[in-house]
């Protein structure tokens, strides 16, 4: 009788178990369904301009993944002109569905009055495609070339036309903020479609590397070009965290520990003694793919840049 108990007792404990790990698991589905409309505007400062240069600010927006349907992502993008950057740069994936141009369009509108350059990443080339989401943390995506591609010669159209420096695999300048900027850019290191410009001495006295997936091949060119700022996309910040541990995964070859935000590449921050590295700003994104529509502990973003005098 009492062996038989415990088999009881013991079956009892472990369906408890599974219904208690069945209910966690839901509450943080249904909580990353959410998350995924949190949107956050990050602030940072990076100390990369000459001694007693006036400050200036950059938008670094980036993986909207629109599809025409979300109204609150279209809504946000466009209150984030009342910021009146002096430069807007976006680092690509902008579109989540073959009509998503012209509500894209409808959400950049105001930002396109002012400075900007871009890039472009696979999801503005290719729609995204059914998948199985565990199969993104077993290292970077696959591409896949019998996806249906998108309208990214009207994009591409659009934004050069009213005025964004188009960066693909190319050089650039953009009057911004009262000073010239000399800008580098690639195209998606994803796609494997990236070529680095040839060499040029004459750089502004700000000069920034733009690109999509922040592959470490592509930050040694940006950084050997003498970019004193890379700015990138792509990781979703990782997308799905561990709270209290962070991203488990970026999508390509970087380190998680620059998954997202401010750091220094290849090394320490720019601003340490002795660091030989320049300033990379990896933004987390807005958007998510829609067969993926979850964030967790990882909100999605747009960050706004100050740049200062270095110390």
């Amino acid at each position: 009788m009492g062996d038989g108990s415990s088999s009881r007792g013991a079956a009892a404990m472990i369906g408890r178990g599974t219904v208690a790990l069945a209910a966690t698991g839901a509450a943080a589905l249904a909580w990353g369904l959410i998350e995924a409309h949190r949107y956050v505007l990050r602030q940072v400062e990076v100390p990369v301009l000459a001694p007693g240069a006036t400050p200036l600010t950059v938008l670094h927006v980036s993986d909207i993944h629109l599809t025409p349907t979300q109204r609150d992502r279209i809504a946000w993008v466009r209150d984030l002109a009342t910021l009146e950057p002096d430069l807007v740069v976006d680092t690509g994936d902008n579109l989540g569905h073959v009509d998503a141009v012209p509500p894209l369009l409808e959400a950049l509108t105001p930002l396109l009055a002012l400075p900007g350059a871009f890039v472009f990443g696979s999801n503005d080339y290719y729609a995204p495609k059914p998948l199985n989401p565990f199969q993104y943390f077993g290292g970077p995506s696959r591409v896949r070339h019998d996806r249906v591609e998108l309208p990214h010669g009207r994009l591409r159209a659009a934004l050069s036309e009213a005025g964004w420096v188009d960066l693909t695999n190319t050089r650039g300048r953009v009057h911004a903020g009262g000073r010239d900027i000399s800008l580098v850019g690639t195209d998606d290191a994803h796609l494997n479609r990236d070529v680095m410009p040839r060499p040029e001495a004459d750089h502004a006295e700000l000069h920034v590397g733009v690109t999509h997936a922040p592959y470490t091949r592509v930050l040694d060119d940006l950084r050997t070009d003498g970019c004193d700022l890379i700015l990138a996309g792509h990781t979703h910040g990782g997308q799905v965290c561990v709270p209290g541990y962070g991203a488990l995964v970026t999508n390509c070859d970087l380190d998680t520990g620059r998954v997202k935000g401010l750091s220094g590449w290849p090394g320490a921050r720019p601003d340490e003694p002795g660091s030989e590295s320049t300033w990379l700003h990896v933004s987390a994104g807005l958007g998510h793919s829609p067969y993926a529509p979850v964030r967790f502990a990882c909100r999605p973003e747009a960050t706004l840049l100050t740049l200062v005098p270095r110390a």
